[in-house]
């Protein structure tokens, strides 16, 4: 499971919902391993720890846990407390400025070596006083702490009944660290989440063990090889950040946006993303050539997704709006794949649920569902049946063509 921020958990927490409960055979509570990255790092953190996607919706999106009685309860999350000042790091700043401004007046009245003043060496001085992170992941790891401190969960990688790996990166080294491993599985688990989930200027570094560690992704997007070179078969890689494509976009589609019009925030959104799809796309072709014996299959939004690109997640109605179009996205997906995806399944012990993807009346988040099934089968049951009488069709009519009148007399024959 990749980063992606609050965004990107609300995107995963609803595809994961869509998945578990239209892949049969799939319990994504008893996987035989996790990775997870960034935000990924958290959610998988939580479904080692058998918290479902359900009742991830429950306290992440809706925040109102719903628990059965015997069922540790879950805290209430809201992103907003992902917002909170990092004040800790602004008094540390504080404390080196007057020192460091002293270094820097001495150098703006001496002349510089060719003339001048040193203005610019001057500033550079002062660079140390500028935090490390804008905010607080304190209540993270706080939060964190408290749900897997539970009774039935455990902050332990070692006690957990399955393998959890969460990848950080070494601030000082520029190498990824997979927490969860031999040597590396004595650190609580929530706080190497936080680590991994410490985006750079956004969140202070994560001190652990006397280096510091921030977000998984800057090396990788995935880390999928951790589960291949694992001898993972068949690994299911949820990606919630791909690049905004307006002319993918349907006719009948939101108003198309200039990105540009969106400020420097959209440019860089923009910019991130087109950069970590092509990196995930250079090592999906690497995992095909390496592992080919395994089954990759990737989920992510689609590119021509506006709503998701331009969403507001600290808005509570907005919020779970956007894990029920992403639940429902998820469904449309897995039908529309369903014949690449059934045959890969199958190898495995597994099948779609085509009578749960075929049930409109599904919904993760009832009172934010706005995307139905009928947005993409406009005309119910009967429009769905065409669909799928026609996709076979064609598969078949390909399938004739390519092993000509013999394998055409053969298949009669033995459907006879």
């Amino acid at each position: 499971m990749a980063g992606g921020g609050p965004l990107g958990a609300i995107y995963e927490i609803g595809a994961l919902s869509a998945l578990a409960e239209s892949i049969v055979g799939l319990d994504l509570n008893r996987l035989d391993m996790y990775v997870g990255v960034s935000a990924g790092a958290i959610l998988s953190a939580a479904l080692a720890n058998g918290i479902t996607p359900r009742e991830m919706s429950r306290s992440f999106i809706e925040s109102t846990p719903d628990n059965a009685p015997d069922e540790p309860a879950l805290d209430p999350f809201d992103p907003a407390t992902l917002m909170r000042p990092a004040l800790a790091e602004y008094g540390a700043a504080l404390a080196k400025l007057p020192p460091l401004l002293a270094r820097a007046a001495w150098h703006l009245v001496r002349p510089a070596p060719r003339g001048g003043r040193g203005l610019l060496r001057a500033l550079e001085h002062l660079a140390p006083a500028v935090p490390t992170g804008l905010f607080s992941n304190d209540a993270l790891r706080d939060s964190l702490e408290r749900t897997f401190g539970q009774a039935g969960r455990s902050d332990d990688f070692r006690r957990l009944a399955t393998r959890l790996v969460v990848v950080a990166t070494d601030l000082d080294s520029g190498q990824s660290v997979e927490f969860g491993t031999l040597g590396h599985d004595s650190v609580p688990i929530s706080l190497a989440a936080t680590a991994s989930a410490a985006l750079p200027g956004m969140f202070p570094p994560v001190e652990i063990g006397g280096r510091h560690y921030v977000d998984g992704a800057l090396k990788r997007t995935l880390h999928a090889s951790v589960a291949l070179k694992a001898g993972a078969r068949l690994v299911l890689c949820v990606n919630p950040l791909v690049p905004y494509d307006d002319r993918a976009a349907p006719p009948d589609a939101l108003p198309r946006q200039r990105l540009a019009d969106g400020g420097l925030s959209a440019v860089i959104q923009q910019t991130v993303r087109a950069v970590i799809s092509s990196r995930m796309q250079i090592g999906m072709r690497q995992y095909a050539d390496e592992y080919p014996h395994a089954d990759v299959l990737l989920f992510e939004p689609d590119h021509a997704d506006a709503e998701l690109f331009f969403s507001n997640i600290f808005s509570y109605a907005n919020r779970a709006w956007l894990c029920e179009h992403a639940y429902q996205k998820m469904r449309e997906q897995l039908w529309r794949r369903r014949h690449e995806l059934s045959p890969v399944l199958a190898r495995h012990g597994m099948h779609l649920d085509i009578a749960a993807l075929r049930d409109n009346g599904r919904s993760l988040v009832p009172s934010a569902r706005r995307v139905t099934r009928s947005a993409w089968l406009p005309f119910g049951d009967i429009a769905e049946r065409l669909d799928h009488t026609l996709e076979d069709l064609g598969r078949y009519v390909d399938q004739a063509r390519r092993t000509g009148p013999a394998g055409s007399r053969a298949r009669r024959k033995a459907s006879a």
